[in-house]
Formats: structure tokens, C-alpha cells, sequence
């Protein structure tokens, strides 16, 4: 909603007219707004990885091995249906945030997070029926999460000028990435407890936020008059449902193959989501009210920083899945932790991490407000490029304040690209469209998260195959194995050893133990089920797997710095002349409207 003679954003003019009378009158509500929407971001983010780490202790508690080969759907499912809900529907919301009001779909988005919480809490069942329990609300809650996402954003740039917008959104922003890396230290700790507690911990907080928010937020930005468009919505969510669903299946292995890409239903999902993705984008530009207007992307700022957002979330995702396996498979037991504890020492070890990333994001968002967003998006993604491969340098028993100082740099590297890249993105777009846009800028984010796991552990499998059934074989063989074990074990796909090390499991106990094998003479049964003997066996083949998915990582972040440098320096619509307009005297008496 543009004045053509002027190329004034008339509705960016209605919303700073609104934005300064709740400044004068309530010259704290901005900072109530983002108080309350990174609450909402937190609690998302911190339930996308919190199941990472408790998987072990979910699935024990529930009755069911996730190893088995008929349990393998539910741990999938468990691991991605929150971020695929997240991802498919993040898009329609904001759409529906713009024509219906942000302010009231993210309430509601508050309403269902909390009541999914207090259902996971209670999870009746046992086996798969209580698997089953946990993946469908798991769902739903993630609706309700691309509710929060879709908007928290664009509630944000509304309650905020252009010059403290970096900073708001960039302290956003750090909840939105710290969030995953602290669900894993949270979703750790409680497992050890209980593993309901893993769910219980999001009630008071649900309840809490939605209440306050329903109490507390208005309604700053303008909304656009427009209808939901249905064909749009069911093409986008068809395909992207399609194409991460064929990815993530990807990880299993298909026939004789150590991966499920030579599947014929995997190809099928792959290519068929892409179809329906380029189907809609075709609809998408013929008509008149589109939910993703891709015309935004025609924007230099909006469109080049959108693909940075999607090259760093895929390269991070992937990174965050296999430090987990590093740690848990190989380092933890190797300095004498039990594989049932790694889970939680993985999240405890992983925290320079977080603290690099929420002492930089605050920081390079305030800065970027002065100085432009272009030094630290290029500079904070190339930072974390470098990160990549200087883990490549370091052995995989490496020392371990050596590997912190790496994490903590790849940490304020993400936190410098973060917060900047956002504020950029969102201040790039006319007022009308936030909430499209944030959908789009969220749908990249929470999409690079779920294809980073299909694709670094497909990555990760293609280079452990490579080495790991030769050293099983004559590893095992050495301790006394049967030759027709031995090749059995080493015969099973790469992916059941890593999924044991990524569940904390010691995988020759798990897949070892119930062939009777251990228990025969002659088998060194206390040097295969040790903490050593599996660890030491994995360190070559791993090496492997780690060159292919951190030089992938690399050049990701690469691509983005490269993107970000392009996309510019000052955000394209910075107010001036809005705000000019707004500040008229003669404006100033615009009613506050309804909440």
C-alpha cells in the first residue's frame, strides 16, 4: 500500500502513527511486546531440539526400543514432526496475521502451544499407541508454534522504529537459535529425571505467556484487506510436506544401500514435493491476493537475505546433530562416561555454543542499527565457516578446551549473523506484507532446520560406509567374534551405529546382545560392550563423515556471506519520510484501536 507519486508506505505511515501514541501513552509497551514475544520464540525454539537429547528416556519410558526396526517411523516422526508443522505452516500464518491481525494469531498461537503441552504431559499410553500420542500433538503444538513465529517478528518491527529494530529483533532473534541449543541442556537434565518432566516444563510457561499476552499485546500494525488463498496454502503445504518428508526417510537405509535414496517412494516424495513447489509458484504469480508474494523477493535486501537465512540454518542444523554424535559416540565415552549419561554431558559440553551465540546476538543487532547490517551478516557467516573447518583439523579425541574455543567462535559467529540478517529482512518490506514476510523468513528458518537433519545424516551415513563394516569386521573378529557375527554386524547399515550413538546407547551391546554372540567363549565380552572398544572403532570411519558434512557446512556459510555482502548495507525502508509523515501535527490524534 504505496502512494505512487511519493513512493510513501501509507500503511507504514498508519502504523508509526499508532506506534507513537502507545509510546506516549504507554511509553513501556514496546518493550512489554518484546518481552513477551521472545517468551513465545524461546518456548519454540527450545521444544524444536528439546526431544533431541530425551529420546532415549521417552522411548524407555514408554515401553519401546527405538533401534527396533519397526520403531525406527516413531523416532522419526517424534524427532521431525514439530519442525515440519512448524515449517510447512509458518507461511499461512503470517498471511492470515497480515489480513486478520498479528496480534490475534499469535495469542491463539500462545492458547495452542500451552493446551499441547499439558497433553504431552499426560501421555496415557504406552508403546506405540504412546508413541503415537506424542507425534500427534507433537504436531499440533508445532501449529501452534508457526503461529508464534509467524508473527513474533512482525508484532516486533510494528512496536519498533526502524533505528532500535536491529536490536529487538536481533535479542529475538539469539532466543530463536540459543532456544534450540538450550533445549538440548534442559531436555538433558529432566530426562534424568523423568521423562514427562521433558513436556511438563512448557505448561506453566505456556500458560503464563498466553495469559499475558491476550492481557497485554495490541494491535499496532495495519491490517491488509485480502482473502486466504486455499490453492496456495494447499500447494506449499503438499509440497514442502512431500519434499522434507522424502529427506528425512532418505536417512534409512533401502535394499542393499546404506541410505534410502535409491528408494522409489523416497524419489517419489522428493520429486514430486518439488514439482508441486514449482506448481506453486507458478499459481502464486498469476494471482491476485497470493499468500507468498514473490515479488518480495525481487527485493535485493529481502531476497538475498532470505537465502543466507536458509544457507546458515541448514549448515547450523547439521552442525548441532553432529556434535551431538561426536560427543556421545565417541569423546563422552572415551573419557569415561557411560553411554546412558552422554546425553546429558553432550548438551553440558555443547555450551560455549550458546554462550558465544547470546553474547554476540544482542551485540551485532544493536550495531547493526548504526553501522548497517552488510559487516556483520558477511562477517558472522564467514566466522562460522571457518569454525567448520578448523573442527576438521582438530582429532575427533581432541583436547577439550581447544574444541571449546572453536564452538564458542562458530557460536559468536551465528550470533553476528543472526540478528543483523532479520532486522535486515524485515525493515526491507512495506508494513502491509510483515507478517508474509515473516512467515517466508521464518519457513526458511525452521525449513533449513528439519532438511539439515536429512541431509547431514544422509551425508554423515555415505561417509561412515565407506570405512566402518571393515573395521567392525576385523574389530570384532580380534575379540573373538564369530566370522559369520562379525560380517552380520558389519553388514547392517552405518545409520543403526550412529542412531545408537546419537540415542546414548552402546550400540555392540545393542546390536550385538541379542544374537547370544557375547556370551560364547572365547568372545572378550567386557572389552566389546566398554567404553573404549566401540568409540576407538568409529574414530577413522567418522573422520570420514565429518570431512563430507563440515566441508558442506563451510561452503554453505560461504554462499551466505557471499549473499549477504550483495543483498547491501542499509535496509531499504528505513521511515524517514513515514515518520516525517506520521509526526504530522495534524495526525496525531489517530484513536488507538481496539486490543
Amino acid at each position: 500500500m504505496t502512494n505512487p507519486s511519493t513512493d510513501l508506505d501509507l500503511g507504514d505511515v498508519r502504523t508509526i502513527r499508532r506506534r507513537l501514541r502507545y509510546d506516549r501513552d504507554h511509553p513501556r509497551y514496546k518493550w512489554i511486546v518484546l518481552t513477551n514475544t521472545t517468551l513465545g520464540v524461546l518456548l519454540t525454539a527450545i521444544n524444536s531440539s528439546i526431544v533431541l537429547i530425551s529420546l532415549p528416556a521417552i522411548f524407555r519410558g514408554i515401553g519401546l526400543n527405538p533401534l527396533d526396526a519397526g520403531n525406527v517411523g516413531y523416532l522419526l516422526w517424534i524427532l521431525m514432526g514439530y519442525l515440519l508443522a512448524t515449517a510447512v505452516l509458518v507461511v499461512m500464518f503470517g498471511r492470515l496475521g497480515d489480513i486478520f491481525g498479528r496480534v490475534r494469531i499469535y495469542n491463539l498461537g500462545f492458547a495452542v502451544f500451552a493446551l499441547c503441552a499439558i497433553a504431552l504431559s499426560f501421555d496415557p499410553w504406552d508403546g506405540g499407541s504412546g508413541a503415537m500420542w506424542i507425534i500427534v500433538w507433537r504436531v499440533v503444538q508445532g501449529v501452534g508454534g508457526a503461529m508464534l513465529m509467524a508473527n513474533s517478528s512482525a508484532i516486533l518491527t510494528d512496536a519498533f522504529p526502524a533505528n532500535q529494530r536491529g536490536t529487538a529483533l536481533g535479542i529475538n532473534m539469539v532466543a530463536a537459535v540459543a532456544g534450540s541449543f538450550l533445549g538440548l541442556l534442559i531436555g538433558g537434565v529432566l530426562s534424568e529425571w523423568d521423562w514427562r518432566a521433558v513436556f511438563w516444563v512448557s505448561v506453566p510457561i505456556g500458560i503464563l505467556g498466553a495469559v499475558w499476552s491476550y492481557r497485554s499485546l495490541h494491535e499496532v500494525g495495519v491490517r491488509a484487506e485480502g482473502t486466504v488463498d486455499w490453492a496456495g496454502t494447499i500447494l506449499f503445504g503438499l509440497g514442502l510436506t512431500a519434499l522434507l518428508t522424502g529427506i528425512t526417510y532418505g536417512i534409512q537405509p533401502y535394499g542393499g544401500h546404506a541410505t534410502g535414496w535409491y528408494s522409489p517412494w523416497v524419489l517419489s516424495a522428493v520429486i514430486g514435493g518439488i514439482v508441486l513447489l514449482g506448481v506453486f509458484c507458478v499459481v502464486e504469480s498469476r494471482i491476485a491476493d497470493p499468500m507468498f508474494n514473490l515479488a518480495l523477493f525481487r527485493n535485493r535486501t529481502f531476497g538475498l537475505g532470505n537465502f543466507a537465512n536458509l544457507m546458515v540454518s541448514i549448515g547450523r542444523g547439521g552442525m548441532q546433530f553432529m556434535l551431538i554424535i561426536w560427543l556421545q559416540g565417541i569423546w563422552l565415552p572415551l573419557h569415561g562416561y557411560d553411554f546412558e549419561s552422554t546425553p546429558l554431558w553432550a548438551g553440558i559440553y555443547l555450551l560455549p555454543l550458546t554462550v558465544g551465540f547470546l553474547a554476540a546476538g544482542p551485540i551485532s543487532g544493536w550495531l547493526s542499527d548504526r553501522y548497517g547490517a552488510r559487516l556483520f551478516t558477511t562477517g558472522g557467516a564467514v566466522i562460522a565457516g571457518l569454525t567448520f573447518l578448523l573442527l576438521l583439523v582438530i582429532p575427533v579425541d581432541f583436547d577439550y578446551w581447544l574444541f571449546a574455543l572453536i564452538i564458542l567462535i562458530n557460536g559468536i559467529g551465528s550470533g553476528l549473523f543472526f540478528s543483523p540478517n532479520t532486522a535486515a529482512i524485515m525493515s526491507s518490506v512495506p508494513a502491509a506484507q510483515r507478517g508474509a514476510a515473516s512467515g517466508m523468513r521464518g519457513t526458511l528458518f525452521n525449513g533449513g532446520n528439519a532438511l539439515s537433519m536429512g541431509i547431514f545424516f544422509s551425508l554423515m551415513v555415505v561417509g561412515l560406509a565407506a570405512g566402518l563394516p571393515a573395521a567392525l569386521d576385523s574389530g570384532l573378529r580380534a575379540q573373538g567374534v564369530s566370522a559369520d557375527a562379525a560380517a552380520q554386524l558389519a553388514g547392517m547399515p552405518p545409520v543403526a551405529s550412529m542412531f545408537a550413538a546419537f540415542l546414548g546407547f552402546n550400540p555392540i551391546q545393542e546390536l550385538l546382545g541379542p544374537s547370544g554372540e557375547l556370551s560364547k567363549p572365547g568372545v572378550d565380552a567386557g572389552t566389546l560392550t566398554g567404553q573404549e572398544f566401540f568409540p576407538q572403532l568409529l574414530t577413522g570411519p567418522f573422520h570420514s563423515g565429518l570431512i563430507v558434512v563440515f566441508v558442506a557446512a563451510a561452503v554453505m556459510m560461504f554462499l551466505a556471506a557471499a549473499a549477504s555482502y550483495l543483498a547491501g548495507d542499509k535496509y531499504v525502508h528505513d521511515e524517514g519520510v513515514e515518520l516525517a509523515e506520521a509526526a504530522a501535527p495534524a495526525e496525531v490524534t489517530v484513536p488507538v484501536p481496539a486490543r
